[in-house]
């Protein structure tokens, strides 16, 4: 597999294919290690190299390595055990076999972090463990279009520096069912805000909880370009890596968030 350092080649990376790429200072001067995965089976987004580069540019600025692959090869015992969080970047279908799927199993269960982006809850639909990882499986959407978020858990790491109701534009997905209950919700977002939702009054839209020995989070947030310019979801997105981590603690994540009560847009 090819590798090479990331940052002379960043500006590069919305006009090639990606491969393999690799980032960050070096081990000893890193808090932790992220493997971010974006390989596709299925639907490609056009955000995936701008995502690659603001994860990057995260890792750079807040002392943390980000290596870029789509390589599903990387899934081994050996390699994994130099990371502290796999990052699934808008993977889509079947992106990992038998043994790969083992060891990612196996990477989990020894504490470390999972941390999914938008369209990883469209990924990996026949395989029961990642089913209870992700949360929820991606049902649909409607058009890109701005509506409100509101925002249930405010000392989340991935959550705190957000507005109790947060207006933005992204693409909003609906799910084949609920989470809650499973995990701890921490956003959801509000169908009256907007048009095309499908889940009513309760439609979380990121959440985290502690899963077979380790830590999940997932905001389905990310699908434009424009969401990796945008300060707040790339503070969003920080949080959610660091808690994954488990740099950062937030105790009332352990526990399910009940239902939000209604309330006026």
């Amino acid at each position: 597999m090819n590798r090479m350092m990331l940052l002379p080649i960043v500006l590069l990376l919305t006009a090639m294919p990606l491969a393999a790429v690799r980032a960050g200072a070096a081990d000893e001067e890193e808090e932790f290690r992220v493997l971010l995965f974006s390989r596709t089976a299925g639907f490609r987004h056009g955000s995936i190299a701008s995502g690659i580069a603001a994860v990057a540019k995260l890792g750079e600025k807040h002392g943390f390595g980000v290596e870029a692959t789509e390589d599903p090869a990387e899934f081994t015992d050996e390699n994994l055990e130099r990371y502290a969080v796999v990052l699934f970047l808008n993977t889509t279908g079947t992106v990992l076999d038998a043994e790969q799927k083992s060891a990612f199993e196996r990477f989990i269960a020894k504490g470390r972090g999972w941390v999914g982006v938008h369209s990883a809850s469209d990924t990996e639909y026949d395989w029961p463990w990642y089913a209870g990882l992700v949360g929820a499986y991606f049902k649909g959407h409607p058009a890109i279009q701005e509506a409100t978020i509101l925002v249930h858990d405010r000392e989340h790491p991935s959550t705190k520096m957000l507005p109790e109701r947060w207006v933005r534009t992204d693409e909003w997905y609906t799910f084949r069912d609920s989470p809650r209950g499973r995990v701890h919700v921490l956003m959801s977002v509000d169908e009256r805000t907007y048009e095309g939702g499908g889940m009513g009054d309760d439609h979380p839209i990121a959440w985290c909880h502690e899963y077979r020995g380790g830590r999940a989070w997932y905001t389905a947030l990310g699908h434009t370009n424009e969401s990796y310019d945008e300060p707040l979801f790339l503070e969003h997105l920080l949080g959610g890596i660091r808690w994954a981590a488990g740099v950062e603690e937030d105790a009332p994540a352990k526990a399910p968030a009940a239902a939000p009560a209604s309330s006026s847009p």
